[in-house]
């Protein structure tokens, strides 16, 4: 550990959030194929919030056996600028070692929504990504409408529900109604890959899907259903960030791009490049370089549209911080079809995050 010639990066994989699986997935890929010249130190985030050093086989990360593992240490974030790095606490005393970047491959919940960023912006320690605030207004989907609306990027039209509405829900359903029409979909605001998330056909399913959502939240935004091709953008950079050359097409094979499609059953068809014309395909990039610029995002992002059918019209839909990176995630495929390997993709990660002010 005292070779300071290579940069030596931290990978956090796992976290509390309802994706911990899919991090592991994503954290796997990611340990495989990081180039040589780093010196990687892997922490893995346990569902109950433990944090532990794991340094034997990455190949036991998705099958979970990491967690019993005998040689593992407590490894925590120093808060302490002066350290600017990891406390492994074993039984032999405690450690601080020194990070020069860290790389959060965690997903949702306390992975993405810059409760992490921001410990590590208190620390003083580089990371992969977007900073404290503008994972935080990703994740949280009525701060990226309200946000990117006022930027003059088209979103789907959408209200928010809480518990407090739904104490009068005939009353929040007629308000919705009249706005949205059926069907519409319920999403918690801040929970990522379609977890909590429903399609309401009719007032009985707009009311399971509100307290469906609200599990996973204390909020949820309920927008109008949009017949559309979706699409999706990968965009790389800090200040002056690029999209990638193509644009990536999701065909669920189910209703609609529900967790299990994304990650589990493979019902999900994709298109690389996606379906659309050189046009649009143009300005879903420029729109997407727009919003990555207007929401204060850097390093990556994978930001997700509609196409709508009728009249091709653009309507941005999320955008994900800290995007899948399994063998089967969009944003590095995006990036791999345009030239640019897995490998060369996580040094200019790296590379981008270093190169950030604190």
């Amino acid at each position: 550990m005292e070779n300071k010639d290579r940069v030596r990066v931290a990978v956090l994989f796992g976290g509390v959030s309802s994706e911990h699986d899919v991090s592991l997935m994503s954290a796997e890929s990611v340990l495989k194929n990081l180039p040589s010249k780093y010196e990687v130190i892997r922490i893995g985030i346990t569902q109950d919030g433990r944090w532990v050093e794991y340094t034997a086989d990455s190949k036991e990360i998705t099958s979970k056996k990491w967690e019993q593992d005998k040689q593992l240490r407590t490894a925590v974030v120093s808060p302490d600028r002066s350290h600017k790095g990891i406390l492994m606490i074993g039984k032999d005393g405690t450690e601080i070692v020194p990070i020069d970047v860290c790389f959060p491959v965690l997903h949702g919940k306390h992975g993405e929504d810059g409760t992490i960023q921001g410990l590590f912006q208190l620390a003083g320690i580089p990371f992969v990504g977007c900073d404290m605030i503008s994972s935080a207004n990703c994740m949280d989907k009525e701060m990226t409408h309200t946000i990117l609306e006022a930027n003059g990027i088209r979103m789907a039209r959408w209200t928010v529900v809480n518990e407090e509405k739904l104490k009068d829900f005939e009353g929040f359903a007629h308000q919705a109604e009249q706005m949205l029409g059926y069907p519409m979909f319920v999403k918690p605001a801040n929970a990522g890959s379609s977890v909590g998330v429903s399609k309401a056909h009719n007032r009985e399913e707009l009311k399971t899907a509100c307290e469906v959502a609200l599990k996973e939240d204390k909020k949820a935004v309920v927008e109008e259903f949009i017949d559309a091709q979706e699409v999706e953008t990968a965009v790389l950079g800090n200040t002056q960030p690029k999209a990638a050359g193509v644009v990536g097409e999701l065909v669920p094979v189910v209703e609609f791009y529900t967790y299990e499609a994304k990650y589990i059953d493979g019902t999900t068809a994709l298109h690389i490049p996606g379906r659309v014309s050189e046009e649009i395909s143009l300005k879903l990039r420029q729109t997407a370089e727009k919003a990555f610029k207007a929401i204060g995002c850097e390093g990556f992002s994978r930001i997700d549209f509609f196409v709508r059918k009728s009249d091709s019209e653009i309507i941005l839909n999320e955008i994900n911080t800290i995007p899948g990176f399994t063998s089967i995630s969009m944003y590095p495929k995006l990036w791999a079809h345009c030239g640019l390997s897995y490998s060369e993709l996580l040094d200019k990660l790296i590379e981008l995050a270093l190169e950030r002010k604190d």
